[in-house]
């Protein structure tokens, strides 16, 4: 059995010049009614129908999903650990957290608090070769507890992994509350892994923490995306100077929890959580500043709770978007003229946003080349929950062209995770517990 990985299919891969509870499965042959999609057509293409097969369900806050090329699926519950579904349907617990009991491994010192727990999960591209797994987690092994990568091996009947390296130790971690919406511990804790186009470098996407200090330190690995190779040394062309930690690729972040590359041109494109309002899809570079600063006593803000200014003003009340994002905008271009400039910022609202991937095929129909983008839906002070995927369509020359939202062949929820399967199918992680097939017809 072929275990070669993929995460989506790559129609170019760019240079790196460019790129400076209980668990029940169920596979389910029953569809969900049609959808009727859009009017909307592209170069003559419709859209195509969807349906739907429920995978998995009786999961707890599942959070990140990869898959091997014949359809074998890793996948993380945030609070329990990482697993392992083959595709005759299978489970097998590999890695659980403190506490858990039903899995081939535990691990005391990894820790569940708020948004922090066991997140992102990733596979090695060389996988055949060094079978290499890796995960995102937090853990308080050395104290203050921090995020960290995992570097595991995947035994060859996938019941077991072993050889814990972690490449990546202090990224870091909320230790406790404060006086901020979602303002418990483990809070702003990004948690995205995933190798780049060229097979050689891991991506991790890290959040601000609740602390004004983390985005724009050069030094902290927190607010950041960093590039690593296999041993977590940093990437050699990230493209920042010596006063920066060599891991950090960009910098300026407020909370990364989308990474995804363009099919073509290999560019890494994020999806980054907005202050109240903007939700931000992001086209990186080496070296780029995403321009988030939420320090107090600067760009003529005062004081602010805890020393944190991320949902001012009126922190706790509804506001109109566009009047808070002139107070605390997601991307300060006044103060960091050359931020990067967003590709879209959600009509000003903050949903949620959370996930992104490519639709890449033939059987997309319109949608071939766009990129699908999740939102959990965070109802505040008057803003629609908003829990859809969304299709944007990114012209030849990197700009917005078109933004059309998916007819959804299943109950619309909190949107975790969607990844492109190897058979071209979309596969959407539900915090509400299960893992949905999404089929083009």
């Amino acid at each position: 059995m072929s275990h070669k990985h993929t995460k989506r299919p790559i129609s170019l891969i760019m240079a790196s010049a460019i790129m400076t509870g209980l668990t029940v499965t169920a596979c389910s042959d029953s569809e969900a009614p049609d959808t009727a999609p859009p009017d909307a057509q592209a170069n003559g293409t419709e859209a195509p129908e969807l349906s739907h097969s429920e995978v998995l369900s009786g999961l707890e806050n599942p959070w990140d999903i990869t898959f091997f090329n014949d359809g074998t699926m890793l996948y993380t519950e945030k609070c329990r650990g990482l697993s392992v579904r083959q595709p005759d349907g299978q489970v097998n617990h590999l890695l659980g957290m403190k506490d858990t009991t039903d899995y081939a491994t535990t691990e005391k010192d990894l820790i569940c608090k708020g948004q922090a727990g066991m997140n992102g999960v990733e596979i090695d591209p060389n996988f055949e070769d060094n079978r290499y797994i890796y995960v995102y987690s937090a853990s308080d092994k050395i104290p203050p507890a921090t995020n960290r990568v995992l570097r595991l091996k995947l035994n060859e009947d996938f019941t077991k992994v072993s050889d814990r390296t972690d490449i990546i130790e202090n990224i870091p971690f909320k230790p406790k509350p404060t006086d901020h919406p979602f303002g418990e511990a483990g809070a702003h804790n990004g948690g995205r892994i995933q190798f780049g186009p060229d097979n050689q470098f891991l991506y991790v996407t890290t959040g601000d923490n609740h602390n004004s200090r983390i985005p724009q330190d050069p030094q902290s690995l927190g607010g950041k995306v960093l590039r690593v190779d296999r041993n977590g040394d940093p990437a050699p062309d990230n493209g920042l100077s010596d006063k920066y930690d060599p891991k950090i690729y960009t910098y300026g972040h407020r909370n990364v929890q989308g990474l995804t590359f363009h099919p073509e041109t290999g560019q890494p494109v994020v999806t980054e959580h907005g202050p109240w309002h903007s939700d931000e899809v992001n086209m990186l570079f080496a070296g780029g500043n995403s321009g988030w600063d939420p320090k107090p006593n600067m760009a003529g803000r005062g004081d602010c709770p805890d020393d944190y200014c991320g949902y001012m003003p009126n922190q706790k009340e509804g506001m109109d978007p566009d009047k808070r994002s002139e107070y605390m905008p997601i991307t300060d271009t006044e103060t960091y003229p050359d931020a990067i400039k967003p590709l879209w910022q959600n009509n000003q609202l903050s949903q949620g946003i959370s996930t992104a991937d490519f639709l890449t095929g033939e059987q997309w129909g319109a949608w071939n080349g766009r990129l699908a983008v999740g939102f959990m839906g965070i109802g505040f002070g008057g803003t629609p929950v908003g829990n859809r995927i969304d299709l944007l369509q990114i012209s030849d020359d990197g700009q917005l062209a078109d933004v059309t939202e998916m007819p959804l062949p299943i109950e619309p929820g909190r949107f975790r995770a969607i990844a492109q399967g190897p058979e071209g199918d979309l596969y959407t992680v539900m915090g509400e517990g299960v893992i949905y097939r999404i089929s083009p017809k």
